[in-house]
């Protein structure tokens, strides 16, 4: 059993009291239906024999179909009611995963195709309870018509289950065949959606470049593998509908020839052909489930693209506190993908900028700093604790960090600083970014709802700086996160981050020359390296460093 199908047997067996529901309304339904036959057939017999318990058989058999009809209903109930529960489950535990993971997530796979996982395919998983629940379902006609003939007459039950045999076959060749083919479906339809949020995210760039119907082009490129993984699912779904639906009127008539030889002999009534009849019916049934086989595959299909989501190793945490300590960050022999850091001290207290060419490693020596990446040799420890060794709660009270583009997250402005809204440690971390004066501007101030908050990029800019501000209690990591500040805020900002009156350590990847003059010690990175490390002023004496500003004088 493959990591799809264990997904799709945990989502049927934890979908709460939903598939029980199913269980029991298929279960009632089925019996319903064995018990029409047996009934009618009786009844028939009644009335012909102008028999006084023909009114009350008749009227037993009027009860019988309403309770297979209220099953119906019901069963039409729960299973929208499983699929939305399985499906909700999954997307929450998927999210919390993704979540967990971390960089190596969107490392792994686009952000359009995780989309995709955790939207269409987790839904298409989600259904698993009600295609498992009826699929199975229709095994308790086919059994019950098998025990039934049995009782009219052993050689009517050989000749259904002759037939039965042939549809389980086919019904098996169709599921394994379309679990294929849905999983190439849906594996192009998240490559139309990686390439979509791509084309999203680009959006400016390509309305000024004039390249809308390159992109166009781009992004649908993969729309004939989708149209020819459809066709193939439709040609599979024909052949075995074809294959599967022609053994029902031939089951019928072979189990009518038999029974006819049978009521010529004198061995069995009308009442007892007509059963046997839609007997051969309901054992025959089991065709028609090639919908619920169907929505089996593409189930498992979808489970197993989620499932490799879940495969992917989440952040692990350690039980260790943080000492008493200044926020003094240590790098003993770290390399991570392609950046080699070697042995690095960032004293507690101190401002330190982050300085290289673009692709020289800056952002990733920050994602270490902060463990938001884990490095491939070697410890980042804070005040002596390596970082993995921290409780998840301790490392993200410890370190505040800010990006470039900060997602906003919260439902008013106040939210999103992650402080109490009017707070002493939400006004202060608001004013330290600048964030205090447009955040007052608002119509409600630090309660207005972030949906009715129109923001520039700077002030986005501010508002990610001040929840860093908010959080961070030992260091603080801010990973370009003052590049679309206008250079007085951004001196301003400066100001605030070199004069911090917490006294904490300060992680700065920097492009601006004023922002490396101003730190108390600057990394350079060259080539995923580390160049050197030391005061601005000293490694300004070096043309190379100089470059790296492309400015002629600090």
């Amino acid at each position: 059993m493959g990591p799809g199908d264990r997904l799709v047997t945990d989502a049927v067996r934890r979908c709460g009291p939903w598939p029980a529901v199913l269980a029991v309304t298929a279960v009632a339904g089925a019996a319903g239906e064995l018990a029409v036959p047996f009934l009618v057939g009786r009844t028939l017999d009644l009335l012909l024999a102008r028999s006084p318990a023909a009114a009350t058989a008749l009227a037993l058999c009027a009860g019988v179909v309403a309770v297979v009809v209220l099953c119906e209903s019901l069963g039409g109930w729960a299973r929208g009611a499983s699929s939305a529960y399985a499906a909700a489950r999954l997307r929450l535990g998927l999210l919390r995963h993704v979540l967990g993971v971390g960089r190596a997530a969107t490392r792994r796979f686009p952000e359009g195709d995780l989309v995709t996982r955790a939207g269409l395919n987790a839904e298409e998983a989600g259904r698993a309870p009600e295609t498992v629940t009826g699929a199975l379902a229709l095994l308790v006609p086919t059994v019950g018509a098998l025990v039934a003939l049995t009782l009219i007459h052993p050689l009517l039950t050989v000749t259904l289950a002759a037939g039965i045999v042939v549809i389980v076959f086919v019904l098996r060749a169709f599921l394994r065949v379309t679990t294929v083919i849905s999983g190439g479906y849906q594996e192009v339809q998240g490559e139309i959606a990686a390439r979509l949020v791509d084309a999203l995210d680009g959006a400016r760039t390509i309305a000024a470049a004039g390249t809308a119907d390159q992109e166009a082009r781009r992004v649908l490129a993969p729309l004939p593998r989708l149209r020819a993984h459809g066709m193939a699912l439709w040609r599979a779904n024909a052949s075995a509908g074809v294959r599967s639906g022609l053994m029902i009127p031939l089951l019928e008539v072979a189990v009518l020839a038999a029974g006819g030889l049978m009521l010529a002999a004198g061995r069995l009534t009308v009442g007892d052909l007509y059963a046997a009849a839609r007997y051969a019916a309901l054992g025959a049934a089991l065709s028609t489930s090639l919908g619920y086989v169907g929505g089996l595959a593409r189930a498992r299909a979808a489970a197993a693209r989620v499932a490799d989501v879940l495969t992917l190793p989440p952040v692990r945490h350690g039980s260790r506190a943080l000492p008493p300590g200044p926020g003094t960050v240590e790098f003993r022999d770290v390399a991570a993908d392609g950046l080699t850091v070697g042995d690095l001290t960032i004293p507690g207290g101190t401002v330190t900028a982050v300085v290289g060419r673009s692709g020289s490693g800056k952002s990733l020596l920050a994602a270490l700093a902060g463990r938001l990446a884990d490095p491939e040799r070697g410890d980042v420890l804070l005040d002596g604790v390596p970082l993995r060794e921290l409780t998840r709660d301790g490392l993200r009270s410890a370190i505040g960090y800010a990006f470039e583009r900060p997602v906003l997250v919260g439902d008013t402005v106040g939210e999103v600083i992650g402080a109490v809204p009017g707070s002493p440690a939400g006004r202060e971390a608001a004013l330290a970014a600048r964030a205090d004066g447009f955040v007052r501007r608002l119509p409600a101030g630090y309660d207005t709802p972030l949906a009715e908050t129109p923001m520039s990029g700077g002030e986005r800019q501010r508002l990610g700086l001040a929840r860093a501000f908010a959080r961070g209690d030992r260091l603080l990591v801010l990973d370009d996160a003052t590049s679309s500040l206008d250079t007085v805020t951004e001196r301003e900002v400066s100001r605030a981050l070199t004069g911090d009156p917490r006294g904490r350590t300060r992680l700065i990847t920097a492009h601006r020359l004023a922002t490396a003059a101003r730190a108390d010690q600057v990394v350079w990175l060259e080539e995923g390296r580390v160049r050197a490390a030391g005061p601005h002023d000293v490694l300004w004496r070096d043309p190379a460093y100089r470059a790296v500003f492309q400015e002629a004088r600090p």
